[in-house]
C-alpha cells in the first residue's frame, strides 16, 4: 500500500492518509489548527488549565470503566468490592487511587480554570454561552464528586452524604423532595446507592460529554479570551503563536507535567478505605466532607439555628446561593462598556475566591 503520496493531476492524497483524510476531514482540521492563534501575555500560562481539566476527565472516564468492572452497588458488597478491588485486583489500588485522586484535582483545576476565565473578562461578549457552558460543566464535575464519595460505602462517605442531603433538603420549594428522590425514601440505604451510582456513571457521564462538547465548539468558533490591557495595545506589540504546533506542543508538555505530578501521588499517598459503614452506628467524631465542600460546610456552621423566620441552615443556605448568583448575572453586569461596572465585577470575584480559600482552609484546620 502506498502512503502519503499524490496524484499527479492534484493535490488528492491515496494511501491510508487519502482514506483517513476523506473521511474525517483531517487536511482542513490541520489547517485550521495551523491558521488559530494564541495570545502571549503575561497571563498566558492560564490557558493551559483548560488542556490540564480535559486531560484528567479523560482519565477519569477511562479508570472509571475499569473501577465499574468489579465494582457491585449493593449495601452487602459495594464496600466488600472496593476492599477486594484494593487488595485482590492487580494494580486494582492504583487505579482506584488515580480515579480518586484524578477527581480532586480536576476540581481544583476547573475552579482555577474557572476563577482566570472570570478575571481575564472571558464572560464578555460573544463567549457568554462558552462561560455558562464552563459553569454548568463545574456544578457536574461536583455532582460526580458528591456521587462517587458514597460508594464505598465506608463510615466516613455514608455520614458525609447524610450531612450533604440535610442540607439540601433545607433548600426552599423543591429541597426536600430533590433530598428524598435521591435518597429513595427517608434514610440513606439501597435505593440511595443505586440511585447514586446510576446518576454517577450514567446520567452525569452523559450530561458531561455533551456539554464538554459544546463547550470545545465554543472555544474553536471564538478562540482564546483576550484581557483587557492586552487588547488596549497597538496590533504590532500583540504578540501570539500558532496553536498548531507551537502551543499544542507544549499543551503535550504540561499534561506530562500534571500526569506525573498525579502518578506521584497515587503511589506516595494511596486513597484508602474506611470501616464498613454502620447506618445505626454513631458518626465519626470530627467527619468533614471533601475539602471542594468544605466552605458552605464551614459556613453553615457560624450560622445560628434560627434568624428571624428562617431556620438557620435555610437562611446560610440562601446567603451562599445570593453570593454565588453574581457568577451567573456577571455577563449582563459587565459588558466591557463601563470601567466602573469592569471594577466592581472585578471586586466581587476576589471577594468570593478569598472566602472561598478562607472558609475551606478554615474548615480543614478546626
Amino acid at each position: 500500500m502506498t502512503s502519503g503520496t499524490e496524484k499527479a493531476n492534484g493535490t488528492k492524497k491515496v494511501g491510508l492518509m487519502g482514506w483517513l483524510d476523506e473521511r474525517l476531514g483531517l487536511e482542513a482540521a490541520f489547517k485550521f489548527a495551523q491558521k488559530k492563534q494564541v495570545p502571549i501575555h503575561k497571563n498566558s500560562v492560564w490557558y493551559y488549565a483548560g488542556g490540564i481539566a480535559l486531560m484528567l476527565m479523560v482519565i477519569q472516564f477511562a479508570s472509571g470503566i475499569l473501577l465499574m468492572v468489579y465494582y457491585v452497588p449493593g449495601l452487602e458488597a459495594a464496600h466488600a468490592s472496593i476492599l477486594r478491588i484494593n487488595s485482590q485486583v492487580d494494580f486494582g489500588w492504583f487505579f482506584r487511587s488515580i480515579h480518586s485522586w484524578g477527581a480532586n484535582l480536576l476540581i481544583a483545576v476547573l475552579v482555577g480554570h474557572l476563577f482566570s476565565a472570570y478575571f481575564m473578562k472571558a464572560y464578555r461578549k460573544p463567549r457568554e454561552f462558552t462561560w455558562y457552558s464552563g459553569l454548568i460543566l463545574l456544578v457536574i464535575c461536583l455532582g460526580f464528586g458528591f456521587t462517587g464519595y458514597l460508594l464505598p460505602w465506608d463510615d466516613v462517605s455514608f455520614f458525609a452524604t447524610k450531612i450533604g442531603l440535610d442540607i439540601a433538603s433545607k433548600m426552599p420549594v423543591f429541597g426536600e423532595a430533590a433530598a428524598s428522590l435521591l435518597r429513595g425514601g427517608h434514610n440513606i440505604g439501597q435505593g440511595t446507592l443505586s440511585r447514586f451510582f446510576v446518576i454517577h456513571v450514567a446520567l452525569l457521564p452523559l450530561l458531561c460529554l455533551g456539554l464538554m462538547g459544546l463547550h470545545l465548539l465554543f472555544v474553536q468558533m471564538h478562540g482564546m479570551s483576550e484581557p483587557g490591557y492586552f487588547k488596549k495595545l497597538e496590533a504590532a506589540k500583540r504578540t501570539y503563536e500558532k496553536f498548531f504546533p507551537n502551543f499544542f506542543l507544549k499543551d503535550l508538555l504540561v499534561w506530562l507535567l500534571a500526569l506525573n505530578g498525579l502518578a506521584a501521588l497515587v503511589t506516595l499517598y494511596p486513597w484508602g478505605l474506611g470501616p464498613e459503614a454502620d447506618p445505626f452506628g454513631a458518626a465519626p467524631i470530627g467527619i468533614k466532607p471533601e475539602w471542594y465542600f468544605l466552605a458552605p460546610f464551614q459556613f453553615l456552621k457560624l450560622v445560628p439555628p434560627q434568624v428571624g423566620p428562617f431556620e438557620g441552615e435555610l437562611f446560610g443556605a440562601l446567603l451562599m446561593v445570593l453570593a454565588c448568583s453574581g457568577m451567573v448575572i456577571v455577563p449582563f453586569f459587565d459588558k466591557g462598556e463601563s470601567a466602573e461596572k469592569a471594577k466592581i465585577a472585578t471586586y466581587y470575584g476576589l471577594v468570593l475566591l478569598l472566602g472561598i480559600i478562607a472558609f475551606t482552609i478554615w474548615g480543614a484546620l478546626s
